[in-house]
């Protein structure tokens, strides 16, 4: 009875690590998701930003486009909008930009080198993580990593960006699911 006991035990230890360690799919991230939130300079300063997400499935991947609104202290208004593709690699849950196509017609990441952005995604357990990284001219970098968590309704977006080891600057919200 004690042998049973154990190994039943055992048995539902190992059950509920699977499930905890389980990345999600993608299929729990594909939606629209709109919020806001004040973005912070590593000054401190503050800039009223709206932002909006949207993730669709591919054939082999995933698309993440996103678009900014940032409100300037003088009244200007900025916007920009991103999209990129992600396909799945050889690693689990790890999947490489394709931005761009080559000689051969192949989807491929951009080059760090020639100053385009390097990029890439990861799902780990309910978050889906891409990173930009950029070097400059002199060889220094930017990194940029956009951690967007499963959350009741909506994503928790966690963004920061780091310049040569520093982080210059963060934002935290909730987006909520449209």
């Amino acid at each position: 009875m004690r042998f049973f006991a154990f190994f039943t035990g055992i048995a539902l230890f190992v059950f509920l690590f699977s499930l905890q360690a389980r990345a999600a799919d993608i299929e729990d991230f594909v939606g629209d998701y709109v919020g806001s939130a004040n973005v912070v300079d590593q000054d401190g300063s503050e800039t009223p930003r709206d932002m909006s997400v949207s993730i669709q499935a591919t054939k082999d991947g995933f698309n993440v486009s996103w678009k900014t609104t940032t409100y300037k202290a003088d009244g200007r208004v900025k916007e920009q909008s991103f999209s990129i593709d992600f396909k799945e690699s050889e690693r689990s849950d790890v999947y490489s930009a394709a931005m761009r196509r080559n000689v051969f017609g192949h989807e491929v990441p951009l080059d760090p080198m020639q100053g385009e952005p390097f990029v890439w995604g990861r799902i780990e357990g309910d978050t889906m993580t891409v990173f930009s990284l950029f070097i400059d001219e002199n060889g220094g970098y930017e990194l940029q990593q956009f951690d967007r968590t499963l959350a009741d309704g909506g994503l928790n977006l966690s963004f920061s960006r780091f310049r040569n080891g520093i982080k210059s600057r963060s934002v935290e919200t909730f987006l909520k699911r449209q």
